[in-house]
């Protein structure tokens, strides 16, 4: 999220009122394929005709030779891991990017679209993964913002643009407060804010890229639906996303890219999750998590009332209080921005703990330094495998042992034993499928999801007592999220207890076998896994408790 986002626990009691009532009239919507509109006359003439387009950047070849279309009043969903190429595509589509090579028609015009003005003036509209509003503003004025009516020239014309908002609002079904400013918005409503920003150029195509990645369950489901009414009055979408229940449950056909190209075109109805995971990867992907009910043991995490500092000197973590026992799974669920990366990075050593305490069974970890932190027993997988997790110059087998470098087997009275860190790496590469030319191949030079198994072959080889685990699929693709989930479970069984940190709601009900609820930087509910509610967990995340 950018800096123009508020943190959630700045909401305002309004704010609260307005996400418990999308709760209880939007909860838990699931839209089958049958009812998304695909095949039921719908669907008009082709809208965006998109015809061998391509795009390098030096030696990156991010599209390749791309043909699509979407038709009038059609939701269509582009699906993809990580470098994938989709978000290059919808910015060529929007005008931000130029293509190297072949058209964008929209209604048969296949002029090249200039810029975001000369892609808005045609017709197209972009909701950005990052809001593009101004905080300080109200809702009216951010909706007037490139297109300022005025009064005798001179005075903004603030009530036309209260009336647009609130005449849009009536008409789509998205309700929001044209004089409040953004800051007091939640991410929610401020996701309608910047579509109802988009309607208001009067959109034949509608662009959303990753619309659901700040968003709680009930307003996910809430704008799928606002999606189909959308569809449904003749406003085709092109969405990104990565999350196959959103797709299947409102998409009429997805395209599917894989390195920069278009590996593969189905509708909706003639596929299923494990359908699409396969195209995407290459292979058959097991998405379903196989474990055994845990039985946990003592307890290895105590902490106990803990506040800890964002960046800004902000109170981020707010009186947290939790336990982890050895063999489970203690899944935190909450928005991002609720103090979780604070609480990871305390917990790690990394940040200082302003209050309270932290136990790794009887050792007291409240002040101690990321070093003593890891030789207690604590493996950590870093919300940032690129700043926390790597060192991209060094060598796999290097940063497989970056915890370990000065200890034997690797070090002998200050000498490395270069025979050992690399016996090591080859072991491990092997063990956690790790993609390379070889274990001397730099770490910067792998994939996404390479990159993510070197920190988690380093973090689990040593046998940790207690692993923090914080977004740990976060950008990698299925293949290698199905293989990380697995080695989490695999951790749990063999005794460690695991602290999960995600904003994938799913995963945390899949993988945990408990969940605390965070909101305002504290738990608000604990709560055993086989008896959580999704729609439960979503009122709490969005403060309502």
């Amino acid at each position: 999220m950018s800096d123009a986002t508020p943190h959630p626990e700045s909401h305002s009691d309004a704010s609260r009122e307005h996400l418990a009532e999308v709760a209880t009239t939007d909860a838990a919507l699931e839209l089958p394929p049958e009812q998304s509109g695909f095949g039921e006359g719908v669907i008009g003439e082709v809208l965006l005709d998109i015809n061998g387009l391509s795009k390098s950047f030096g030696s990156v070849h991010a599209n390749r030779d791309i043909t699509l279309n979407v038709h009038r009043g059609e939701i269509v969903a582009l699906l993809g891991e990580n470098g994938a190429g989709k978000s290059t595509l919808v910015n060529q589509i929007f005008g931000l990017i130029t293509p190297d090579s072949g058209t964008v028609s929209i209604k048969g015009d296949t002029t090249p679209i200039k810029d975001p003005r000369d892609a808005i003036h045609r017709g197209i509209g972009m909701v950005h993964q990052h809001f593009q509003l101004v905080p300080v503003m109200t809702v009216a004025e951010n909706m007037m913002l490139g297109h300022e009516t005025t009064r005798a020239g001179v005075v903004l014309d603030l009530d036309s643009a209260r009336r647009m908002v609130r005449e849009l609002s009536k008409k789509h079904g998205l309700v929001v407060d044209p004089d409040i400013e953004v800051d007091d918005l939640p991410v929610g409503t401020q996701q309608r804010v910047e579509i109802l920003k988009a309607l208001s150029r009067r959109v034949d195509l509608l662009i959303l890229d990753e619309p659901t990645a700040v968003l709680t369950p009930q307003e996910t489901d809430e704008l799928l639906g606002v999606m189909r009414e959308l569809a449904n009055s003749g406003t085709s979408i092109v969405f990104i996303t990565h999350k196959l229940r959103e797709v299947l449950a409102v998409s009429d056909r997805v395209y599917v890219l894989r390195q920069g190209a278009v590996v593969g075109e189905v509708a909706t109805k003639d596929t299923d999750a494990t359908g699409l995971a396969t195209m995407m990867v290459g292979r058959e992907v097991v998405l379903s998590i196989d474990k055994t009910e845990a039985t946990p043991g003592e307890t290895v995490l105590e902490i106990e009332d803990l506040h800890v500092k964002d960046d800004r000197g902000l109170g981020a973590v707010n009186g947290f209080t939790l336990s982890v026992r050895a063999g489970e799974i203690v899944g935190v669920a909450g928005v991002e921005g609720n103090g979780q990366r604070e609480l990871v990075e305390s917990l790690a050593g990394m940040r200082k703990i302003v209050s309270g305490r932290m136990e790794l069974g009887d050792v007291d970890l409240t002040k101690a330094n990321p070093h003593r932190t890891h030789h207690a027993g604590v493996g950590h997988i870093p919300e940032d495998r690129e700043k926390h997790g790597l060192v991209s110059s060094y060598s796999i087998a290097d940063n497989l042992v970056l915890n370990e470098f000065d200890q034997p087997p690797y070090a002998k009275s200050g000498v490395r034993q270069f025979e050992a860190i690399r016996a090591n790496a080859e072991k491990l590469r092997e063990e956690f499928d790790i993609r390379s030319s070889g274990v001397l191949q730099s770490a910067g030079s792998l994939s996404g999801g390479n990159k993510q198994k070197v920190v988690v072959a380093r973090e689990m080889s040593f046998t940790p007592k207690l692993l923090m685990a914080a977004q740990p699929t976060r950008g990698v693709d299925v293949g290698s999220i199905e293989f990380i989930h697995r080695r989490i479970v695999e951790a749990r069984d063999a005794g460690a207890g695991v602290l999960l940190v995600s904003a994938e709601l799913d995963e945390i009900l899949s993988l945990s076998d408990r969940i605390a609820v965070v909101h305002g930087g504290a738990v608000v509910a604990e709560m055993d896994a086989k008896d959580a509610d999704r729609t439960e967990i979503g009122r709490l995340m969005a403060g309502d408790h």
